[in-house]
């Protein structure tokens, strides 16, 4: 395995120094323009028996305090634009076996696509992988978007990595309409991917505002790349890509402008001892060790 790094700074500024075609995978989820502030709000409990506002393990009970919250403008005049160049950036350096994910909604999905045909070619364009999940407000206008667009692109229609037998199996909906041992080994996934968002309470959280489930990127790490591979996020936020990369045997570059997140990455990557760069200071879990900047 190779350096793992992380890069705080602008993902147009920091591209350029990656050498041409030495990334295996590449994974971007960029922000969707949704004209909104993403944020989220961090908590911590407190036990309290006299004041406190949810009950706990044996019926202890707990006060809520807000920490913080953390968050980002998601809004671009010209997101397509703003995409383009980087789009350009990430074909250069892709690895000729190489694969490219676009991770977005269905609001700039359309474009996006229009935007990568022109990039690699409408021939290297393999699937439209859908992220179905079932968590939220439900519209009483509409019907509820519950989920994301997930584009797959190769550098080589020919020539790109596709790890079958390490696709890990799912129930069937109808274990009865097929016999016992189909049923007891479960079916490879299709185009369509069910999975849970990131729990709100669970081990997995960061309080990243637009974290995706380890589970997503596992998945796609494990079937489009091979050990040692290099991996490639330039819209990097919580880290998940990495974390991913890092359980598989693989190498990673994180690039993210959002000194929350840098942090937020140095801390969950620790036990990957990457290198933090263009970042000073970068706390550790334990608020001691930091992580100082190699420009």
């Amino acid at each position: 395995m190779g350096e793992n790094l992380i890069y705080y700074g602008d993902n147009l500024d920091i591209l350029p120094s990656i050498q041409d075609g030495s990334v295996n995978l590449i994974y971007i989820d960029p922000p969707f323009n949704t004209g909104k502030v993403q944020q989220r709000t961090q908590i911590r409990t407190i036990r309290d028996d006299d004041n406190g506002d949810r009950v706990g393990f044996q019926g202890k009970k707990y006060r809520t305090e807000a920490v913080g919250t953390k968050g980002f403008a998601d809004y671009f005049d010209d997101f397509i634009e703003f995409l383009k160049p980087r789009i350009e950036q990430a074909y250069r350096v892709l690895a000729e076996d190489g694969s490219c994910f676009l991770h977005i909604d269905y609001r700039e999905v359309h474009y996006c696509k229009v935007l990568l045909d022109e990039i690699f070619g409408r021939d290297c364009f393999m699937n439209e992988i859908i992220w179905a999940y079932d968590y939220g407000a439900r519209s009483k206008k509409k019907w509820s978007a519950k989920h994301d667009n997930i584009l797959w692109y190769v550098k080589d229609p020919k020539n790109y990595t596709f790890n079958f037998d390490q696709m890990e199996r799912i129930p069937y909906m109808a274990p009865g309409l097929v016999s016992e041992k189909k049923a007891a080994r479960g079916k490879t996934p299709t185009d369509v991917w069910w999975h849970t968002i990131v729990p709100t309470n669970g081990k997995e959280k960061t309080g990243y505002a637009t974290q995706k489930p380890l589970g997503l990127l596992t998945r796609i790490v494990k079937v489009h790349s091979k050990p040692a591979d290099l991996v490639l996020d330039f819209f990097a936020g919580s880290g998940t890509l990495g974390e991913a990369a890092a359980h598989n045997g693989r190498s990673f570059i994180l690039i993210d402008n959002n000194p929350d997140a840098v942090q937020i990455m140095a801390r969950r990557l620790a036990f990957a001892k990457p290198k933090c760069t263009n970042f000073q200071a970068v706390e550790q879990v334990n608020g001691k060790e930091k992580v100082e900047s190699r420009k």
